[in-house]
């Protein structure tokens, strides 16, 4: 099972309740989707801890990434030896690697940062995470963990073919079974079932890529800065409106969306979150600790 954790749901700025947005995924490991000021400190509270797989920069602006360098130190400070990866958009590894190289900075462990623009970043055992364009006025991206899809057994058609007990097991096995006079494949009595899949958008606008990408989507976590009435703010900074981002997700077919990095001018948040439920009634309000298990 997954476990997705909003680590931070605010715009730039931190507030006395509220940091900059960032998530952690537990699934086989730890995985990071930003990583702002103060994302040590919130492993902690909610019980992830340090062991930190990978780490995903959706951009360079410092919001997003300056807390990776107090994570590592404290990382150095505990004994790990392990890999870090940290996976960005191109430039990436051209800003980081220099700072990392600091005297104070330098990490007592490898890191590998990689820059990507889009296709396959990190595949495992359990599933996928992609990397896609967005649109930010700068180089930006957006990702998309998936599992592969997985064989079920169509009860019924089974039933039907005098498939019981073992026979389960040696058709999976050999791809087909001899039952009376009839050869059974297993592609006769099995389907395919959709495995899960969370998408983030980072920062950006609304664009044909975040639909594309996010096509019947368990989670879609969108940003969600401004609300209509500031909508030509949106466009200027390049960021979404929670009406924006629940079209997308209504585009997407999406079954929930999360609505994250919500300006801190909106001290009563409802707002954000009524904005939404108008277009897309599966819509729910990023907020610091807030959790979900898919």
């Amino acid at each position: 099972m997954i476990r997705l954790v909003v680590l931070g749901s605010g715009g730039s700025m931190p507030t006395k309740n509220t940091l900059p947005a960032g998530f952690a995924l537990k699934y086989g490991g730890i995985f990071l989707f930003d990583c702002p000021e103060a994302t040590q400190v919130q492993l902690l509270k909610y019980g992830m801890g340090f062991a930190i797989d990978a780490i995903f920069l959706s951009h360079m602006h410092a919001d997003h990434f300056l807390g990776i360098f107090g994570l590592t130190q404290t990382m150095g400070l505990l004994g790990r030896k392990e890999e870090l990866k940290v996976y960005g958009p191109p430039g990436t590894k051209a800003f980081l690697t220099p700072i990392f190289a600091m005297p104070h900075l330098k990490p007592a462990f490898p890191i590998t940062i990689k820059d990507v623009s889009s296709g396959i970043a990190l595949k495992t055992k359990l599933f996928n995470i992609k990397a896609f364009k967005v649109e930010h006025g700068c180089p930006a991206l957006g990702y998309v963990l998936e599992e592969p899809p997985s064989v079920r057994f169509d009860e019924k058609k089974a039933k039907a073919a005098g498939i019981k007990g073992r026979m389960f097991t040696d058709i999976q096995e050999k791809g087909k079974l001899k039952v009376g006079s009839k050869t059974i494949k297993l592609e006769d009595v099995t389907y395919q079932q959709a495995g899960k899949k969370i998408v983030f958008t980072g920062d950006s606008m609304p664009c044909t890529s975040i639909v594309r990408n996010a096509q019947g989507a368990d989670l879609l976590i969108h940003d969600s800065c401004f609300v209509e009435k500031d909508g030509a703010m949106a466009k200027e900074k390049h960021h979404s409106t929670a009406k924006q981002a629940a079209e997308t997700a209504l585009k997407a077919r999406a079954k929930k969306l999360l609505l994250s990095h919500i300006s801190n001018r909106y001290e009563d948040r409802s707002i954000v979150l009524n904005e939404a439920r108008e277009t897309f009634q599966q819509s729910a309000l990023a907020a610091e600790g807030w959790e979900m298990f898919i």
